[in-house]
């Protein structure tokens, strides 16, 4: 059985809903991001943001001035602020899979005298029946903060996502903080021979799609340590 997963595929009918919390200085306000699996849309204060990441947040180019006041912009995407959200995925624990909630906060900074944001800091909390479970907050990836929290769980306990899926691949080249993993599950038997980075540049093109790291689709298999190119 899947529990409801903390994204939909690329393409599905319905978005995930996340609620989420926005503040920056000029205060604190409810809201929820919505996540169709390839763009993240949050409405704060009037103005509808949007982009493929969490970090990569941008109001319409015919957003009136007036509305963006309040915002710091920087290179058109949303900064100096924190987001707070909540979503749901899977664990497994002995085989038996139960619901676990993801509560995420990211922390944007305020842009340099070059209008570069240098510092941001994502830290993931996992709470389920097996406990409640805390990320390092130091990578700056979903990747490794999902990870650290997997590194926690009980033995023979792990989330059950694309993030630990047999069929799911980062790019050498690398990748944002959230999402960019390519899906390999049309592709299953020439990506399970795949042990360096010249094997997967050679299988990226036949890649069934990207996908973001707390998805799942009814083809998830664990993946075994050393699998593929991430390991």
């Amino acid at each position: 059985m899947n529990f409801c997963l903390a994204g939909t595929l690329p393409g599905s009918s319905a978005p995930a809903t996340y609620p989420a919390i926005y503040q920056d200085k000029h205060g604190r306000e409810q809201t929820e991001i919505l996540n169709d699996g390839e763009v993240l849309q949050m409405t704060v204060r009037g103005v509808r943001f949007s982009g493929s990441d969490f970090d990569g947040l941008s109001p319409p180019p015919e957003a009136a001035p007036e509305l963006l006041a309040s915002f710091v912009l920087n290179q058109g995407d949303l900064c100096a602020c924190t987001l707070r959200w909540t979503m749901t995925l899977p664990v497994v624990c002995d085989e038996l899979e139960m619901p676990a909630t993801l509560e995420a906060t990211l922390v944007l900074d305020e842009p340099d005298s070059s209008w570069r944001v240098t510092q941001e800091q994502l830290v993931l909390e996992l709470r389920s029946t097996l406990g409640n479970f805390r990320s390092s907050g130091m990578s700056g990836w979903f990747e490794d903060e999902l990870l650290h929290l997997q590194s926690q769980l009980p033995e023979g306990s792990y989330i059950k996502a694309c993030i630990t899926c047999a069929w799911s691949d980062y790019s050498p080249i690398g990748h944002g903080l959230f999402g960019g993993l390519a899906c390999f599950r049309e592709n299953k038997l020439a990506y399970s021979q795949v042990v360096s980075k010249a094997q997967l540049f050679d299988l990226w093109g036949k890649a069934t799609g990207s996908v973001q790291e707390t998805f799942l689709c009814p083809e998830y298999s664990r993946r075994r340590l050393g699998a593929g190119y991430r390991g």
